[in-house]
């Protein structure tokens, strides 16, 4: 099945070719622009629906069109991509010998049916020293990623217990994008 991927994440993409699925990769122009808000669940899936809405509207309604986003929420409190290397270092340092969790929302779209929801992860952090954090945002790895982590980077071991699917963490949820796909008549 060939399916229209709203979003520009190799990782995204990466997770659906390794289950076998054929992806065209057309990014939304949404920002959706929730960093630092207060969580809540339609909040995060209203963003997936209006990625997938904007690429509809380019592109019709005859493929599957599947979106995402993935948020790091700390104290209730959205954490998106950081802007920049001080924005990271904060956000680890928050993140440091605490749980937190990863929420992905998607959204499938194809003709008149729309399938939408969240998968939470919960992952614990260790106690993290200053050096460490600097070691890891020096990589570069953390800048485009929300919560300014990589779970699946080299190296990257500041997690320690994970409550949870991992794709989820990675940015897509297979296990509820399989079960929404099977809602869908295509």
């Amino acid at each position: 099945m060939k399916i229209v991927l709203a979003s520009a994440s190799p990782r995204r993409k990466g997770i659906l070719q390794n289950f076998g699925y054929q992806v065209i990769v057309k990014p939304s122009g949404y920002d959706e622009k929730i960093n630092g808000l207060l969580y809540s669940d339609d909040l995060v899936i209203n963003c997936a629906f209006q990625k997938a809405l904007d690429v509809k509207k380019q592109i019709g309604d005859s493929e599957l069109i599947i979106a995402a986003d993935t948020v790091v929420v700390n104290n209730g409190i959205i954490l998106g991509k950081p802007k920049d290397k001080n924005e990271a270092f904060e956000m680890l340092d928050e993140l440091s010998n605490k749980t937190h969790f990863v929420a992905t929302s998607i959204c499938l779209m194809y003709q008149n049916q729309v399938v939408k929801g969240v998968e939470k992860t919960f992952v614990t952090f260790r106690k993290l020293e200053k050096e460490e954090i600097e070691n890891y945002i020096n990589t570069k790895n953390p800048l485009d990623k929300a919560g300014s982590y990589g779970i699946q980077d080299e190296g990257f071991d500041f997690a320690i217990k994970l409550s949870g699917e991992l794709d989820n963490v990675i940015g897509f949820p297979m296990k509820l994008f399989k079960e929404y796909l099977l809602k869908l008549v295509i």
